[in-house]
């Protein structure tokens, strides 16, 4: 490692700024880490030139950022390193607050500061930008933990999960949707069907249907695709699926209990945005929540599993409708919008969220992007719902 950060190489001084930059001392094990501080430590000290040495704090440790510039001048710290280690302590404390950094030469001992913010409103608005939280990655995390799963209840000698999906009329949306379903279904072990419907089905011939694929005991998960036509009531269907089976979670059974923080079938959407807030490590407690949308299915779970009133809420589903003058400093964003615009370089169309990518992602701490965020996620969690059926009709 100590060869990687040599002052001599020509990537050297790129290297120590970035692993002072980005924190990634601090995301290492302890040991790991402190390797690497008297790395960085011996590498300004030992280059043949004399270097001066900066070393900023902050509330997730001590960082040691080897400014790597010759004495006479004065060290600056770049805009990037500076907004870094802003943008992590203000996830942590919430605010910002001018931090003084230390220059004792080059032989002198390194200091022990008191960990506290650094303030980084001076720099320019590019270098403060979000973390993207990829949907895409985290959703392959749990891809893994399912194929697990499937193998464990295949390895007992029960049957394989089996998710039924109905399709009503053809809005090329839904069938798209119901495409990425059935094929990461496929991907993961699961087995699964389309059963398509004309838009002018009647709703006894749907709620007929549906009763069937209740009563089939291969069928581990059962959803109907939304929207439906306008002769069909939705919460009519919604209601028809057995709770047990409702991968979906729309059943008014299985949203009573997630009211009443009782086990249910979670909606996919909701639980993906709590999935990634988890295994981001994004800490909610005491803090305040905006859940833009009001629905029944999306932000309604949304704000229940965020323990939140909803007084706050405002109503979603248009294109960059949060802009960045709404979003507070090092905010965490994780945006469920699906909105497709036609883009004025290619004349296609594209998917955007709700939220005004490129400007928000300069004031927050995290950001999802869409699409690549609660898409993936989405579909993921509805798998991991449909495995948990599967298990749920082993007691039935």
């Amino acid at each position: 490692m100590g060869r990687w950060l040599r002052p001599e190489s020509p990537d050297g001084r790129k290297v120590v700024e970035r692993v002072a930059c980005e924190g990634l001392v601090n995301a290492m094990p302890s040991s790991l880490a402190q390797q690497v501080r008297d790395t960085l430590i011996r590498t300004c000290r030992a280059s043949s030139t004399p270097w001066s040495a900066s070393w900023r704090s902050s509330d997730l440790g001590v960082r040691k950022a080897c400014s790597l510039e010759p004495q006479g001048r004065a060290a600056t710290p770049s805009p990037s390193t500076r907004c870094r280690s802003a943008s992590q302590s203000q996830r942590e404390a919430g605010s910002a607050a001018v931090s003084s950094v230390a220059r004792p030469p080059p032989a002198a001992k390194l200091p022990h500061h008191t960990p506290e913010p650094m303030d980084c409103s001076w720099t320019s608005s590019e270098s403060c930008a979000a973390a993207i939280i990829s949907g895409t990655e985290l959703a392959k995390q749990i891809h893994k933990e399912i194929q697990r799963d499937v193998s464990e209840l295949l390895c007992q000698s029960n049957t394989r999960p089996h998710l039924s999906v109905i399709l009503v009329g053809d809005d090329p949306a839904s069938h798209s949707y119901v495409k990425n379903k059935t094929k990461t279904a496929a991907a993961l072990g699961i087995s699964s069907e389309t059963l398509i419907k004309p838009t002018n089905v009647t709703q006894e011939e749907l709620l007929e249907l549906i009763d069937k694929m209740n009563r089939d005991w291969k069928v581990s998960g059962l959803l109907v695709q939304l929207p439906l036509p306008e002769h069909i009531s939705e919460r009519a269907v919604c209601n028809a699926v057995a709770p047990e089976k409702d991968v979906d979670g729309f059943h008014i059974v299985n949203v009573g209990k997630l009211c009443l923080d009782q086990k249910s079938m979670i909606p996919a959407t909701p639980a993906a945005v709590w999935e990634i807030i988890k295994r981001t490590g994004i800490d909610t407690f005491g803090k305040n929540v905006v859940v833009a949308g009001r629905s029944k299915n999306v932000g309604l779970p949304i704000s229940m599993l965020l323990h939140t009133d909803g007084r706050h809420e405002r109503p979603g589903g248009v294109p960059r409708l949060i802009t960045g003058d709404m979003v507070k400093e090092g905010a965490t964003v994780i945006d469920v919008g699906i909105n497709r615009i036609e883009d004025p370089k290619t004349g296609k169309t594209k998917l955007v969220g709700d939220v005004d990518f490129e400007e928000v992602r300069k004031k927050a701490s995290f950001i999802t992007p869409v699409p690549g965020g609660v898409g993936p996620m989405t579909v993921a969690m509805l798998m991991k719902n449909t495995v948990y059926a599967a298990r749920n009709l082993l007691t039935h």
